[in-house]
């Protein structure tokens, strides 16, 4: 653990930032690599705690993954058994344990201790309907695999996660009837990143669609592996935009695609209804403060990563903020609600959780320790807050390299420090 004591900006912050490849994208580019027809070069793939365990996952069922360099390079290979690490990656136990049928052999999963809480049991009971062979329903388990699945249609609750649909549809191009997904139960969480699925399966050349409301359905194929380009992660570059609406300045995200597989018109709407300014232009995507932050009511069910995000922004807002839909970020890394309420209160805040998010009152911050909870979205949080409270530390700084290795030096970048 390293403490971090969060910088304070003494004027508004105008930067232009560069971020570098989204996780999200990096690791759904990798599975697909893996079971791909021929090599794939993956371009500008985030380096960071989340994909290098993915890609030693993928090694460890005999998939070779060079990333020592800024293009990754995949050779498929026929999967075999082997121990997977999950970390505390929500992308490498669930893209992972709906491949690990696949392989040839016993393949076992693990992670953090904070891993074995994190939502399992729908997924693992979904790929037994598919004749799946698992053992157990949180981490740690193991999956008996015969190097096939017949696959074909299955019904499950993934409303504690998106992931449990991605994860179906990515390694469903291998099942032997590809795979047709129906989830029922509540409102699925973050269905953006399903939308990247099929999008980059498509790109894949795997015929890939949603047929309904909520059911999704890939065909049986191989995808074409070849060279794959990593957009910038958007979720990562939010903080950063925010710095600009918190202290009247201007940032730029360098590099903000046109058309991004992320939901990133979804992550700009929320600046502007907080009182940003948004503007594209040449050089990137452009955030201005305005005249403060603006208190809203915000259904954030599609783009829950930006909750610790606006949870800062609302303790500063004119007005009260409301913050709805995303109860499902209780089983992230930590419980997020909990863990923000908490902690902003402890720092003076008004914040109090509700069963599907916050209502936050603005109040005057103090400084003191920020609790990180080893989640990357808290630290980033922490350094938000720093903007405007001298005295902030965040009491480990390093768990950002889950997602953003060089945090601390892009943030005192972005200051001029």
């Amino acid at each position: 653990m390293t403490a971090w004591l969060a910088p304070t900006a003494d004027a508004p912050v105008r930067a232009t930032v560069t971020l570098p490849g989204s996780k999200s994208v990096t690791n759904r580019a990798l599975v697909l690599a893996a079971l791909a027809e021929r090599p794939t070069t993956v371009r500008r793939a985030l380096r960071a705690r989340d994909t290098t365990l993915m890609a030693a996952g993928l090694r460890a069922l005999g998939v070779g993954v060079e990333d020592s360099g800024p293009d990754w390079h995949v050779a498929p290979a026929p999967l075999h058994g082997g121990a997977v690490d999950c970390g505390l990656s929500g992308t490498v136990m669930r893209f992972l344990l709906a491949a690990a049928p696949l392989a040839d052999g016993v393949v076992r999963f693990d992670g953090d201790a904070a891993a074995r809480v994190r939502p399992l049991g729908d997924l693992a009971g979904a790929l037994r309907a598919l004749g799946a062979d698992i053992s157990g329903d949180r981490l740690p388990l193991t999956v008996a695999a015969n190097g096939a699945l017949p696959g074909g249609d299955v019904t499950l609750d993934a409303s504690a996660s998106s992931q449990f649909v991605s994860a179906l549809l990515l390694a469903g191009c291998r099942y032997d009837k590809g795979v047709t997904v129906d989830h029922v139960g509540p409102p699925l969480p973050s269905a953006p990143y399903v939308e990247m699925t099929l999008r980059m399966l498509a790109d894949a050349g795997i015929a890939a669609e949603r047929i309904g409301a909520h059911s999704w359905r890939v065909e049986p194929g191989r995808p074409h592996g070849g060279d794959v380009v990593v957009e910038p992660d958007l979720v990562n570059a939010i903080p950063f935009l925010a710095a600009a609406l918190l202290t009247g300045g201007e940032v730029c995200a360098a590099d903000w695609p046109e058309r991004p597989l992320q939901a990133g018109d979804g992550m700009l709407a929320v600046l502007e209804a907080l009182g940003g300014g948004t503007e594209a232009t040449p050089a990137g995507r452009v955030v201005r403060g305005g005249d403060g932050v603006h208190g809203a009511d915000l259904d954030l069910h599609d783009v829950s990563e930006l909750v610790p995000t606006v949870a800062v922004l609302a303790c500063f807002a004119e007005g009260a903020t409301r913050v709805r839909g995303v109860g499902h970020i209780r089983g992230h890394e930590t419980d997020r609600l909990a863990a923000l309420a908490t902690t902003l209160n402890d720092l003076g805040g008004r914040v109090t959780e509700t069963a599907d998010g916050l209502s936050i009152e603005p109040a005057p911050l103090h400084g003191g320790v920020f609790p990180t909870y080893g989640d990357h979205r808290l630290a980033t949080a922490g350094a938000l807050v720093g903007l405007r409270v001298p005295g902030v530390e965040l009491d480990d700084v390093t768990v950002t390299t889950k997602t953003l290795p060089d945090f601390p030096v892009l943030w005192l970048g972005m200051l001029g420090l």
